[in-house]
């Protein structure tokens, strides 16, 4: 583990909780000392044999400190960067894949760790055409001990759709909390009334301000773009109740209902599951790309891994998806080629 703030102190603490021996490096010396009187770490430093090594740092040193972690060692090497174009730009390795988890808390640093934060949340991986089928399924494994449901997007789309739901609405709550600091000015009352949804919309804005000063130096482009469509958004939701148009209003209110009522849930339960056993071509990023196939048809993969052949150049990928989802995933690998089977859990 290179890096022991929230989200590398969570990993570690998770891995360890799941028997994994963990050592980790931080530039804050007291900051390392600290991970092993807690035991988030069994020790100190980088270990060149490591299988995986999470690289857990801000999003402007990503970049280098993966390369370093690639020279120091011989297994597989991921980041938790909440950006992902640039570095897997920047990163020609089979043994690296890029990652993001999509989890957190207000709380800051090591004193925050907690390794159940991952439970039931999204991570992102962002395999490329040279990421080795080994490396991204010794990942994904990894990230499924840790309790999270893993997804692969392509690292531009990645960085378009976190735009939207992640780095536009922080700022979005920055922006509202900031309206009602100015009008609290004006009335003394307005801060003390404030609960339900306008505390729930602004807890993000209580994030630590200095991480997204590099995210949004690093995802400006996809930023701006999202910026601009809630911006145009809210112009037509000002111009509907300017003029009291209330069938627009109602129309657009219960779309946005409906849109938040169906936001994805995980299966939880045999018999939700189907297993997707894909025969794919030993080759980099096979399996990969059926993976982020899953993520394009909106399919929830509950587990996934490879197995190879003793015999040939084949592999076969197996998932276990949402039983639901399973016959709009098989007719996606027969359109591109693949001849998946599909068997119920129960």
């Amino acid at each position: 583990m290179i890096g022991l703030g929230l989200i590398g102190g969570s990993v570690a603490l998770g891995l360890r909780e799941q028997g994994w021996s963990v050592t980790g490096d931080d530039l804050d010396a007291a900051r390392v000392e600290q991970a092993v009187a807690m035991g988030a770490i069994d020790a100190a430093g980088i270990d060149g044999d490591a299988e995986l090594t999470f690289v857990a740092v801000p999003v402007l040193a990503v970049a280098d400190v993966v390369k370093r972690a690639l020279a120091e060692t011989s297994g597989v090497v991921t980041d938790v960067g909440s950006v992902k174009g640039v570095v897997c730009a920047a990163i020609d390795d089979p043994r690296f894949v890029g990652g993001h988890p999509m989890a957190g808390t207000e709380l800051e640093g090591l004193d925050g760790a907690d390794a159940s934060i991952f439970t039931g949340a999204v991570w992102v991986l962002t395999p490329v055409g040279g990421t080795a089928d080994e490396s991204f399924a010794t990942v994904a494994r990894a990230v499924a001990l840790l309790g999270a449901e893993v997804v692969a997007l392509d690292p531009g789309r990645h960085d378009e759709v976190v735009a939207v739901v992640s780095h536009v609405p922080h700022l979005a709550a920055a922006g509202l909390m900031g309206l009602a600091a100015d009008r609290a000015e004006e009335h003394a009352a307005l801060l003390r009334l404030a609960a339900g949804g306008f505390r729930d919309m602004t807890r993000i804005a209580s994030g630590h301000p200095d991480i997204w000063l590099d995210i949004c130096a690093e995802n400006r482009p996809a930023i701006l773009s999202a910026l601009d469509g809630l911006i145009g958004r809210l112009a037509e939701l000002r111009e509907i109740v300017g003029t009291d148009a209330r069938d627009q209003l109602h129309e657009r209110l219960t779309h946005a209902r409906e849109a938040r009522t169906n936001l994805p849930s995980t299966a939880s339960h045999a018999e939700e599951l189907a297993e997707v056993r894909i025969p794919i071509p030993d080759r980099p990023g096979a399996a990969a790309e059926v993976f982020t196939l899953a993520a394009e048809l909106g399919v929830n993969v509950v587990s996934f891994e490879v197995v190879h052949m003793a015999e040939g150049t084949r592999g076969v990928a197996v998932l276990l998806v949402a039983a639901t989802n399973a016959d709009v995933f098989r007719g996606g690998l027969l359109a591109r080629g693949y001849r998946p089977g599909v068997s119920r859990l129960a």
